[in-house]
């Protein structure tokens, strides 16, 4: 037990907690990983079983680290279940198939293959493709399976809506076809494994004697399909540990419910609670910071960054006059350091709030010769060529793959037209057959002609592939698709773009051989399972000597030494939409974002702005953030073009102006929102139904709102957006 020694008195309680619940508010750069590879090795060493233990993460670099760490530090390490959300669930599908109904071949559909289907199943209902768009169809879909809503279940809730009403009858077309493909998309990997473990109590039983212990990283992202989950499977033995901070909740979008950790206590009751606040990884200046800005969500836990590292140097604000001038800045200040030799190009990120303002930032990279590296754009696997290659792999693996068949059955061209492909479709709808078995029976197709010939040939090729793939690794299998179908000929044209296409497949072919040599499964369905859960950001090294490109969403988890965060203005950060809306929790989401974006930041971060920059062919003239604003004062400095800080007051003395905060650096005035809702001002006393009596401390002009802040006597320090405040002035 030596490495008890390594942790700090909070980690160490969380460490030594055995049984029973335990919620571990984990603050950013507090070595959380340390604390649960260390609570996996101590449990192990009080006796429990290995293969009763299981930790949940979300990415596979963190479930990756996590396992390296629990192997280097017992022998036994590698039965543990350490694994993301969707592997565990892939795996428990895998052995529990037939219960399902599925063959244990399905094919994991990602974002593309799933709009392809929807576009499929709108055509066949005779919808209009335009009124019912593919990507806002499958949106839908995907919010329904995270809260568990089957199609009859979501066709109720919308009786009444017409658009809505056939968009459930879309849904139930689409998970149809799916199970007719003997496939699942993202969603349905958690989905059905919960539907598994609800409705058969015996195989509940069986994963809950097997998972004794629970653990469960990032429980603050979690949706609710994913709480569920994690209910039904540590609800037997109450083990649970969750680790998480609800000030790093930032995918509400796409599901998470922050609701799920603050509420844990209620869940789980007598629960212990353990809060890790010390950190590891940033100056305190820059914690400082971030505490200063996510002080004003009033939904949170408290808590409070703090560390034993030193001060460090003031946050660096620059107001460009553009976003050329902003980008030249960045690229100034990393090129400058780097030729000083004060630091290397994987010391600095540059992170946006979208993927679209990255494009002006590459192009000045690209001018000033700087190396980088993106994340978040196209993925690797969803490039045209690879997902082509890709789509061979999934058909020979999964025949009733009807998707993977239309991608590739013209690919390389062969001679294959819409048209003829549409009557093969219609002969296999007609027969109750999949696309593969009726391409087989080509010759039978009516109006088919001499078309029957190519296509026939084809399903025969498929045929041969698969008995080859039955003795054959995956990268010969790749090897000889390449082979007998020409593949890089069709791609390699004699442009860049076209190398490109071809290293894209050199790269793919080099991920098989690697398969090949490090996994102990190594078969074609494995290697697939494996893409198909691979996320963009698992592919980030810190090796590579390139600056990093990401959105904040894509920066959680990771730090650097430099950190830009771009674009920190009104309507950019916080988005228009948490701006308009009139939303508290979006705004506190927002909040919370930027409390990510500071604390990625080991030892300098920057914030820029600009005057007016180009958004959707339109000039435009934003405020600084809000969130500067939120920042005290002197934990900021201006600098100039060159880096160099100067006189920050002066500096911003002709932009700013503050309301009952007068050491505040603040943004310029916007112009008044339209339909003032307002009729108090700064002093007033109001009254609000759910909190009494309080006093108006604050209105600050939030562009299409204002936001006022409201000391209550009863309950402290509020804010809320006007339009949405219900109050009385008292006189």
């Amino acid at each position: 037990m030596s490495y008890l020694g390594e942790l700090n008195p909070m980690q160490r309680e969380a460490v030594l907690h055995t049984d029973g619940p335990l919620l571990i508010f984990a603050g950013a750069g507090s070595g959380k990983t340390r604390v649960l590879t260390y609570r996996i090795v101590h449990l192990m060493e009080q006796g429990i079983d290995p293969y009763h233990i299981l930790a949940i993460t979300f990415t596979n670099k963190a479930a990756t680290e996590m396992r390296e760490r629990v192997n280097h530090l017992t022998p036994m390490g590698d039965q543990v279940w350490v694994s993301t959300f969707h592997a565990a669930c892939t795996r428990i599908l895998r052995r529990e198939s037939d219960t399902l109904g599925f063959a244990k071949g399905f094919s994991i559909y990602d974002t593309q293959d799933s709009l392809r289907l929807i576009k499929e199943c709108v055509k066949e209902m005779n919808l209009d493709e335009l009124y019912y768009p593919a990507r806002f169809v499958a949106q839908t879909i995907s919010a329904q399976k995270n809260e568990l809503i089957t199609p009859p279940g979501y066709a109720q809730s919308v009786a009444g809506d017409f658009r809505r009403s056939n968009i459930a009858e879309i849904y139930a077309k689409y998970q149809q076809r799916l199970e007719e493909m003997n496939a699942l998309d993202f969603d349905d990997i958690i989905f059905k494994t919960v539907e598994l473990l609800q409705n058969n109590s015996d195989i509940k039983q069986k994963y809950q004697n097997r998972f004794r212990y629970v653990m469960v990283d990032e429980y603050q992202d979690t949706n609710h399909a994913q709480y569920k989950l994690v209910n039904l499977l540590a609800g037997y033995a109450n083990n649970l540990c969750v680790v998480g901070d609800d000030d790093q909740s930032i995918y509400g979008w796409r599901g998470a419910n922050v609701e799920n950790i603050l509420q844990f206590e209620k869940d789980y009751k007598g629960a212990k609670v353990v809060k890790l606040e010390e950190n590891y990884r940033s100056t305190q200046t820059i914690l400082d910071a971030a505490n200063d800005v996510i002080g004003n969500n009033e939904h949170r836990a408290e808590k409070s960054l703090w560390t034993q590292n030193r001060k460090g140097q003031p946050i660096r604000v620059y107001m460009a006059s553009n976003e050329r001038d902003e980008s030249a800045f960045v690229a100034r200040v990393i090129k400058e350091d780097v030729r000083q030799g004060n630091a290397k190009y994987n010391d600095f990120a540059i992170l946006y709030r979208t993927n679209a303002q990255s494009r002006g930032v590459e192009d000045v990279l690209v001018s000033a010769n700087i190396p980088y590296k993106i994340f978040g754009g196209v993925r690797f696997y969803e490039h045209t060529e690879v997902k082509d290659l890709m789509a061979y792999l999934k058909a020979i693996n999964n025949p009733a793959d009807d998707i993977a068949h239309l991608r590739i059955i013209n690919v390389p061209k062969r001679g294959i037209g819409a048209a003829s492909i549409s009557k093969v479709q219609a002969f296999a709808m007609q027969h109750g057959i999949t696309f593969a078995q009726a391409m087989t029976r080509a010759g039978e197709v009516p109006g088919l002609g001499k078309k029957a010939t190519p296509i026939a040939n084809f399903a025969g090729y498929m045929l041969e592939l698969a008995n080859y793939a039955a003795n054959s690794t995956v990268a010969a299998l790749i090897q000889k698709i390449i082979r007998d179908t020409k593949f890089l000929d069709s791609l390699a044209d004699g442009t860049p773009e076209g190398d490109e296409r071809v290293a894209n497949i050199m790269e793919l072919l080099a991920t098989a051989n690697l398969f090949q040599r490090e996994s102990e499964d190594t078969s074609l369905g494995k290697f697939l399972e494996d893409v198909a859960l691979v996320a963009d950001i698992d592919n980030y090294h810190e090796s590579a000597n390139a600056v990093s490109l990401m959105t904040l969403h894509s920066a959680k988890g990771l730090e650097f030494n430099v950190v830009f965060m771009v674009g920190f203005e009104e309507y950019l950060f916080p988005s228009s939409r948490s701006i308009e809306g009139g939303s508290l929790t979006e705004m506190e989401e927002e909040r919370r974002l930027c409390y990510v974006g500071f604390t990625r930041a080991r030892q300098l971060l920057y914030l820029t702005h600009a005057v007016s920059r180009m958004r959707f062919d339109k000039v435009a003239r934003n405020a600084p953030s809000r969130f500067l604003a939120e920042v005290d004062m002197s934990r900021l400095t201006a600098v100039n073009i060159s880096g160099r800080p100067k006189d920050f007051v002066s500096s911003v003395a002709s932009q700013s102006q503050t309301v009952a905060c007068p050491t505040a650096f603040a943004p310029p005035p916007l112009p008044a929102p339209k339909n003032n809702p307002i009729n108090f001002t700064v002093g007033d006393k109001v009254r609000m139904a759910k909190y009494g009596v309080g006093k108006v401390l604050e209105i600050r002009n939030a562009g299409a709102d204002y936001e006022v802040t409201i000391e209550f006597e009863t309950v402290g320090r509020k804010k809320f957006m006007a339009n949405l405040l219900k109050v009385a002035k008292e006189t």
